[in-house]
């Protein structure tokens, strides 16, 4: 019995990662489109991969279990949840691929993207930086800079951002906003006057 309280504890693990996962697979493609940026909508399709691990992973969890009669209900609601995630993720890659097929979009939201004057931009945190163990509140990316964080990619694994989001060294952070704010956002993150040097 213990097995199968271990393998359900195991499955909620990854139901979050999931929904975690897919949520943020929703916001870099449409941000990719939005900013018409082929390295976010590139990041979905990795990320779509996982994601495709995952619910593989997830069904096996649970198909393994033993199945008392007053656990199907519960299981196969959680099966569902799975089954959501991963739709919500493919619908993500879906929206990614107008970009990386380079579809024209819509002459409206061409007209979005010209006017908006909006970058995205990449930075790896070193280790000397003065954001190190900062949550994201307390490091003031958009105050200081105008950028706001899509995402952050810490190894092989991406982090949907929240305000106690704590950065680590060698995080790479995704952050979009003005052309402006670019210079300011290195500086931020790296800590010195030049970001380039």
């Amino acid at each position: 019995m213990s097995d199968d309280v271990n393998r359900i504890e195991k499955a909620t693990q990854i139901l979050v990662e999931l929904k975690d996962t897919s949520e943020l697979m929703m916001d870099l493609a449409y941000s990719s489109i939005l900013l018409n940026n082929s390295y976010l909508a590139e990041e979905v399709q990795i990320l779509m991969e996982k994601m495709s691990q995952l619910h593989f992973d997830f069904d096996y969890i649970i198909l393994s279990c033993k199945i008392e009669k007053d656990d199907v209900g519960g299981l196969i609601g959680l099966l569902r949840i799975g089954t959501a995630s991963e739709k919500i993720a493919d619908a993500a890659s879906e929206i990614a691929q107008i970009v990386l097929r380079g579809i024209e979009p819509h002459p409206v939201l061409s007209m979005v993207i010209q006017e908006a004057e909006e970058t995205v931009e990449r930075v790896t945190v070193p280790e000397g930086s003065p954001i190190v163990n900062k949550t994201l509140k307390e490091s003031q990316i958009p105050e200081e800079t105008g950028m706001w964080v899509l995402a952050i990619r810490r190894g092989d694994r991406w982090i949907r951002p929240k305000a106690n989001t704590v950065i680590e060294a060698r995080d790479i952070i995704v952050a979009a906003g003005y052309a402006d704010g670019e210079t300011d956002f290195k500086q931020l993150i790296c800590g010195c006057e030049n970001p380039l040097d």
